[in-house]
C-alpha cells in the first residue's frame, strides 16, 4: 500500500487538485492507495465514487497538520505501507515514520532565500525523503540553488488527460461571440502579477495598429482583475479584450480551441514563480501553440520555435515581436500542428510510468 498525503484534492478545483487527482487515480490502477486529504465541504459524493479510500482531516488549520500527521503515523503502525507520496513538503514535516517518502515540488513553495528559517525547514524535510519530484527542469535547478540535494531530485512533469469531444453548442456560441475577430490570443489563468497579463495588453495596443480585428481572451479571476480591466480602459482596448470567469469547462475548452495562440509570458514576482505551466500543454491538445516566459518551467511544456516561443516576460519588445512573428505569416498553424503531435508524452498514462519506475 502507498499513502498519498495532500492538502489539495477534489472536489475542490484548481491546478494542484487536478495534479493530485490524476496522479492518485493512475497509481490506484497499479497499487493499493489510501489518501489523507484536508476536509472540504460536500466531499462525500465525490469520495463514494472513487476506487480507493480517502480520509478527510478537518479542524482549525493550525492544528490540522499535527492531527493529520498523528493519524498517518497511527495508520502506518497498523498497516503495511510501502511508501508515502506528498503534494508539499509541509505535508511531511510532522511525520515520525521512517517509511520511504516522495515529495513533489512545484517552484513557488520552495522559493525562499537560502539560509532563511523557512528554507532550513524545507531542507530538513527534503533531506529525509527518498526522492524529490520536481515538476520541471527549472524547478530542479531552483531546488539545487536553494540547497536541496541534487542526487535526490528527479523531474516528472504534471500529466493531462486526453481531451473529450468539444461541445457543439459551446463551439457555436464562441463563433457567435468572436465572429470576424482575428488573430485570436488567449490566456487561461488566475489574474496575478506573475502571469503578466498587463504586458500582453500593452503589446496589444501596438498590435491593433497592424491587426485591427485582433482579440485577446482572458479567462479567470484573481487579485489583479480590477487593475487589468482598468489598464484595458486606459489604453482604449475594450473592443480588443474579452473577459470571462465562472464559465463551464465546455465553453472554456471551446474558447481555447477556437483561438490561434495561447499566451502567458510569466515572470518571477517576489517569490512567486511558474514552476511548469500545464495550461500550455492543455492548449496544445487543440493545436494551439503557446508563448511562455523564460522565467519558470514553460520550457518543459513549450519546444522553442517548434511548438511555440519562449520570450523574456519582462521585455515588452520581446513579447510584441514574439506575438507578431507568430501571427504575421500564420506561423501559429505550423507550430500548432507540432504542439498537438508532441502532446501525448504528457498524458497521464505515460507520466505515471515514471512514478512506477521510482516506486518499484
Amino acid at each position: 500500500m502507498h499513502l498519498i498525503i495532500t492538502r489539495s484534492f477534489p472536489p475542490e478545483l484548481g491546478g494542484m487538485q487536478s495534479l493530485m487527482w490524476g496522479l492518485t487515480r493512475e497509481l490506484s490502477k497499479n497499487f493499493m492507495i489510501k489518501v489523507f486529504a484536508d476536509f472540504i465541504e460536500n466531499h462525500k459524493t465525490f469520495d463514494e465514487q472513487v476506487s480507493f479510500s480517502i480520509e478527510r482531516v478537518g479542524g482549525p488549520k493550525l492544528l490540522r497538520k499535527y492531527r493529520k500527521a498523528y493519524l498517518i503515523d497511527e495508520f502506518i503502525k497498523e498497516n503495511k505501507v510501502e511508501g508515502i507520496i506528498a503534494d508539499h513538503w509541509k505535508s511531511l514535516e510532522h511525520l515520525k515514520t521512517n517509511k520511504k517518502q516522495y515529495c513533489l515540488i512545484h517552484g513557488k513553495e520552495i522559493n525562499h532565500t537560502k539560509g532563511s528559517r523557512i528554507n532550513k525547514r524545507i531542507i530538513k524535510v527534503l533531506d529525509k525523503v527518498e526522492k524529490v519530484v520536481a515538476n520541471s527542469e527549472y524547478t530542479k535547478k531552483l531546488a539545487i540553488e536553494l540547497g536541496v540535494n541534487q542526487n535526490k531530485i528527479i523531474v516528472i512533469n504534471p500529466g493531462i488527460d486526453p481531451i473529450k469531444d468539444l461541445d457543439k453548442k459551446s463551439l457555436d456560441k464562441v463563433e457567435s461571440l468572436l465572429k470576424v475577430k482575428t488573430p485570436r490570443l488567449i490566456t487561461v489563468s488566475r489574474f496575478d502579477k506573475r502571469k503578466n497579463h498587463e504586458k500582453v495588453i500593452m503589446a496589444l495596443r501596438n498590435l491593433k495598429q497592424i491587426y485591427p480585428d485582433i482579440v485577446y481572451i482572458c479567462i479567470g479571476d484573481g487579485a489583479e482583475e480590477e487593475n487589468i480591466k482598468n489598464l484595458v480602459k486606459e489604453l482604449d482596448l475594450e473592443a480588443q479584450v474579452m473577459f470571462f470567469k465562472d464559465i463551464s469547462d465546455d465553453l472554456k475548452n471551446a474558447l481555447v480551441a477556437k483561438s490561434d495562440l495561447f499566451i502567458m509570458p510569466s515572470i518571477i514576482h517576489k517569490s512567486s514563480v511558474e514552476g511548469f505551466g500545464i495550461a500550455f500543454v492543455e492548449a496544445a491538445q487543440y493545436s494551439v501553440p503557446s508563448i511562455g516566459g523564460k522565467d519558470g518551467g514553460a520550457s518543459d511544456a513549450i519546444i522553442h520555435e517548434k511548438t511555440g516561443l519562449i520570450c523574456d516576460g519582462n521585455n515588452l519588445d520581446e513579447i510584441y515581436s514574439s506575438i507578431n512573428s507568430m501571427v504575421e505569416n500564420k506561423k501559429y498553424l505550423e507550430y500548432g500542428k507540432n504542439a498537438k503531435d508532441s502532446v501525448s508524452k504528457f498524458y497521464w498514462s505515460n507520466i505515471v510510468e515514471k512514478y512506477k519506475d521510482n516506486l518499484n
